[in-house]
């Protein structure tokens, strides 16, 4: 059968799904393997990534047993739940190549003080840096107090803050995070569309009287 037919169809989705199912086990690997190596200690980020990655898992899997039962339910919900991840994760990745570097501070600034005390130690060790800046007094105190970076241990060249490392690669990170999740957005909606399509479309092995 030509490709743009039912089975074309088919093991496209199931191909898409297949990979929307490997990115989901890689995060959820990435953020056992970081836990168990003790790179980040914090449960916030940990749960957070563990989340993110099941969440891709189950709708992976949603869509990919549509996809070989031909469920009509199971397609519906899945092409509409990847749409709204779709728009979600376009909305983000526009977000970060058009930010400047003053909405770079002040996101910076916020998600600072957002981390939990454990993370922003973990941070602070892995960048050898300490605190996020000095304009904040108060809080850059208590950052230097709790900062167990090795620098601290080095009389001659004083710990640099973690907010001005971070703030010079922001934009090149933005920029691949950016594209990234704009690359796979377009997969998602590629997702959707061959959903819609083979929902649309009968079986050729079924009786060809009967209705979808």
């Amino acid at each position: 059968m030509v490709c743009g037919g039912f089975t074309c169809s088919k093991n496209a989705l199931c191909s898409l799904n297949v990979v929307y199912m490997l990115v989901g086990l890689l995060l959820i690997g990435v953020a056992a393997w970081g836990k168990g190596f003790g790179l980040v200690s914090s449960i916030h980020i940990i749960g957070g990534v563990i989340a993110v990655g099941f969440f891709l898992l189950v709708i992976a899997i949603v869509g990919l047993i549509g996809a070989i039962h031909h469920h009509q339910v199971m397609l519906f919900f899945y092409m509409v739940i990847l749409f709204i991840v779709f728009l979600f994760q376009f909305g983000v990745s526009c977000s970060c190549l058009a930010m400047n570097r003053e909405q770079q501070v002040t996101l910076l600034s916020s998600a600072w003080g957002m981390l939990h005390n454990n993370t922003r130690i973990d941070l602070e060790y892995q960048l050898n840096c300490c605190g996020l800046s000095k304009n904040s007094t108060s809080q850059f105190d208590q950052d230097w107090l709790s900062c167990t970076a090795p620098c601290k241990k080095d009389t001659e060249n004083p710990c640099e803050t973690c907010g001005g490392l971070m703030l010079n690669h922001a934009t090149d990170t933005l920029k691949i995070l950016g594209g990234v999740g704009l690359f796979f957005s377009f997969t998602e909606i590629l997702g959707v569309w061959l959903a819609v399509r083979y929902r649309n479309q009968k079986d050729p092995r079924a009786n060809p009287s009967a209705f979808l």
